[in-house]
């Protein structure tokens, strides 16, 4: 592979988003500007968890006790804004060196659904000293997430385990209980998630977003958003373009204003493809306590068939959730390991466990509460955000050449969702990523990135086209900034963020 990736030849198309007067307030009618209006304290609650992109930073905040949090109260309906308030909880540690600051870095968390009120706690430890010289961190759960005007619809116990959240079809491909499990569902939803959930987007995420800016009165915020947060980035840096100073978007999702959530996914089938063959190395290694296989050759076979052994007859696993080792936990399992290589245990260990070589592990639960919040938000972005095709005979067409195409995923990715029969329609179109405002976005991403795989950060990457550069890492995993060890990408955003400097071009990093 060259050095250098070239930039994508096109951009995408002009917005669809007709942006309403309050999407973006002039420099003027900022007020505030210079003042800091939040009413910071001691934060409470903490070791709550989080989604899956959680990397336990809310469970070390008792570690940080310089971060400060506040409510801010921001409308449940921009264009109300006399009307009804909801509260997004804020956080924040200031630098060490005022002398230094340039201004707030903003952590936008993932999911979507994720909590991000104590990112700042985690990222103190693991950001480099000149970016912790010039930036105050600033972390806050999204609308309806957590400390913010929390939500829920309510579901069952059982509705909670994630391979009904996620929609894996039935052994023989049939998509009948997704279906059915959908209209239960958004059911739910509709009976108990209120006017909050209704307000849930991306788009309103942005302008939460510029609503914290402003509360902190500040001109222009950097940001550093992960997964779903690239796209939540990427939307408050095309609404907002004036008010942004460096945008740091890791591990990118498909901007795709057509499909939204459904691409992101989609993505997954060729995401698990892409990552499968690292597992299958580490896997079949010698000397590996873990090891499954003599050879990496035989480690996606054996995983296939024990798969479909397992949705024959399951195998009894009391405290989990089902209270079953099924061939669809074997792959929700494959494809959550899949996130970073200190997860492949987890999944070796249940192909062990398949085989009858260990025991089945203990297993792991979150308590309901937080599951009921982080679903709910988390099916209000996808669902609100685009409207998703109703026609059940199209979904099984998709997933019967899903199955045969990319048979580890077994046509979930591109099965019906909630959002096929969601009661709500979208508020407004999504946006649509430009390449209008200032170039200081970078982007950084792995190439076998099992969540948002590297066609999808093309596609943004050309979005953006002038306003961006990418810097993509030869390795495997989910999160590329500060986390797999690559010291060439870690220094690319790591100068980015110190001097504003971006690449001359797109950058490829070796493995390591």
């Amino acid at each position: 592979m060259p050095k250098t990736i070239r930039r994508a030849a096109a951009t995408a198309a002009a917005a669809t988003l007709a942006v309403t007067a309050l999407t973006a307030l002039p420099a003027a009618a900022d007020p505030d500007r210079g003042r800091d209006r939040l009413n910071w304290s001691a934060c409470q609650g903490q070791g709550q968890g989080q989604g899956q992109d959680d990397q336990g930073d809310r469970s070390r905040n008792r570690d940080a006790p310089r971060q400060l949090c506040a409510d801010l109260t921001v409308p449940l309906d921009y264009n109300d804004p006399g009307g009804p308030q909801i509260t997004v909880a804020v956080s924040r540690i200031a630098t060490a060196k005022p002398g230094l600051r340039r201004g707030v870095l903003l952590i936008i968390p993932g999911g979507p659904g994720d909590n991000g009120l104590d990112r700042p706690s985690g990222a103190v430890k693991r950001l480099p000293k000149p970016v912790l010289d010039r930036f105050d961190l600033v972390g806050f759960d999204p609308r309806g997430v957590g400390r913010s005007t929390p939500v829920s619809c309510g579901l069952d116990h059982s509705d909670l385990a994630m391979v009904k959240l996620r929609p894996w079809p039935a052994a023989d491909g049939s998509i009948d209980e997704n279906l059915a499990t959908g209209h239960h569902f958004a059911d739910a939803c509709a009976r108990n998630g209120g006017p909050v959930l209704r307000s849930i987007s991306t788009a309103n995420e942005a302008r939460d977003i510029d609503s914290i800016r402003r509360a902190l009165g500040e001109r222009r915020l950097s940001a550093w958003g992960t997964s779903y947060g690239t796209y939540a980035g990427a939307v408050y840096a095309t609404m907002f373009p004036r008010h942004t100073d460096r945008i740091v978007l890791d591990s990118n999702d498909d901007p795709d204003p057509s499909r939204v959530g459904r691409g992101w996914l989609a993505a997954f089938g060729q995401g698990a493809e892409d990552r499968f063959p690292d597992f299958a190395r580490w896997a079949a290694a010698p000397g590996n306590p873990d090891r499954v296989a003599d050879t990496p050759e035989e480690v996606r076979p054996l995983f296939l068939d024990l798969a479909a052994r397992l949705d024959r007859a399951p195998l009894p696993w009391p405290g989990a959730n089902p209270a079953e080792l099924n061939g669809n936990v074997l792959r929700e399992s494959m494809l959550t390991s899949l996130y970073a290589d200190a997860r492949f245990p987890d999944l070796a260990r249940l192909m062990l466990a398949a085989l009858g070589r260990r025991p089945l592990p203990t297993p792991v639960s979150v308590p309901d509460e937080v599951l009921q919040n982080h679903i709910a938000a988390s099916a209000g972005t996808l669902c609100n955000d685009v409207e998703w095709p109703a026609d059940p005979a199209g979904y099984a067409e998709d997933v019967a050449a899903e199955r045969a195409a990319r048979p580890l995923t077994a046509g979930m990715p591109v099965n019906a969702m909630p959002c096929a029969v969601w009661p709500f329609a979208p508020a407004e179109p999504p946006v649509t990523v430009t390449d209008r405002g200032p170039a200081n976005v970078l982007l950084a991403q792995n190439l076998r990135d099992p969540a948002t795989p590297y066609g999808g950060a093309l596609k943004l990457r050309a979005a953006f086209g002038e306003r961006a550069r990418m810097v993509t890492v030869d390795a495997g995993g989910h999160d590329v900034y500060l986390a797999n060890g690559n010291a060439c990408g870690d220094a690319a955003v790591t100068d980015f963020l110190v001097t504003g400097r971006r690449p001359a071009e797109d950058v490829f990093c070796p493995a390591g």
